[in-house]
């Protein structure tokens, strides 16, 4: 038996995503744990859920725990909690300790996997090692191999450099119904899986995910993570959410360095009565960063959009980039 086995989950993670399907349609269902559904997530049915069900165990992503950083100055909304899991997306080191800092009771551990590996792959065991390394997603469950591959000479790096991601194991897929051109790309012929997630190890083995590889922005020859920079934008106390995205500017006139390429650029939403302005913004982030690394444009938005699993819609948000009115350098 777990230390979870008496608790009382609370599950609003979908089942059609990995994550949900695995940890609450399989996991906790042959287990016989209690479990509370919700039917879809809402934030104050979520925190109502855990004060009438005593919820003692929540799996969640990191726009929940984000949104009990922000929202939940009152430590009795999570009372009866004792832990968190987060997984779907990279849960940054300073959103991390900021939870524990408010919550100091309840333990706070990220795993890493995704859908092409049937679901963990990295998970810590114990709180202790996950307090001690905030941003890390832990360490390999046994049976799986990894390595991190330097995406352009394809050899395998030491710990603390990034690379692209691979893995091996027997859950691994066998490949991609119907598409043996996308199997082909994503597997290659010894079996490693080629996650599409920028990362890396340090020397204890445990891992850290930097963001996706396709979602790098490419600026003046450098590649700028979007989690990186959003992690600093969301520690503003006067910052509820943001998104960073890559923006390529299409007139001269817009900025001054087009020969640039792409330029990181943020939506935010703000703190309700909250003065910020886009300027502030910027320099925030100036003052934080590498040069490279500077948002150079900043719009604010009443709501960043995320799919059910929690993920950033970047794509969404690209869409929006050609409107009018944006704050420049």
């Amino acid at each position: 038996e777990t230390s979870s086995v008496n608790d009382v989950f609370l599950g609003f993670i979908p089942f059609f995503h990995i994550y949900g399907l695995v940890f609450f349609g399989y996991g906790l269902s042959c287990c016989g744990i209690t479990t509370v559904l919700m039917q879809r997530f809402d934030f104050q049915e979520m925190l109502k859920a855990i004060q009438v069900h005593k919820v003692n165990n929540i799996a969640a992503v990191p726009p929940v725990v984000l949104g009990l950083v922000k929202n939940c100055k009152s430590n009795d909304s999570l009372s009866s909690v004792r832990r968190i899991g987060s997984g779907a997306a990279p849960l940054s080191k300073e959103l991390s300790e900021a939870f524990r800092a408010q919550f100091p009771w309840v333990e706070l551990r990220q795993g890493y996997g995704l859908t092409e590996s049937c679901g963990a792959a990295t998970v810590f065991v114990s709180d202790e090692m996950a307090k001690a390394h905030p941003g890390s997603c832990g360490s390999l469950l046994p049976t799986f191999s990894a390595k991190v591959v330097d995406m352009e000479t394809g050899l395998a790096l030491p710990p603390y450099k990034e690379g692209e991601l691979w893995l091996k194991g027997p859950t691994i897929m066998k490949g991609y119904l119907g598409n043996e051109e996308a199997t082909a790309a994503t597997l290659d012929k010894d079996g490693w899986l080629k996650t599409g997630d920028l990362g890396y190890f340090d020397e204890d083995g445990l891992l850290y995910i930097v963001d996706r590889v396709k979602e790098l922005i490419k600026h003046n020859g450098y590649q700028v993570a979007p989690a990186e920079l959003e992690a600093l934008l969301l520690s503003h106390p006067n910052i509820l959410d943001a998104a960073v995205i890559p923006w390529v500017p299409i007139t001269m006139e817009v900025v001054e360095d087009e020969e640039s390429g792409q330029i990181p650029m943020a939506y935010v939403v703000k703190a309700v009565d909250s003065e910020l302005t886009h300027e502030q913004v910027i320099q925030f982030v100036a003052a934080q960063v590498a040069p490279y690394k500077k948002v150079r444009r900043v719009e604010f938005i009443d709501v960043i959009p995320k799919s059910a699993a929690g993920k950033i819609l970047r794509k969404q948000l690209i869409l929006q980039t050609q409107r009018p009115n944006l704050s420049k350098l």
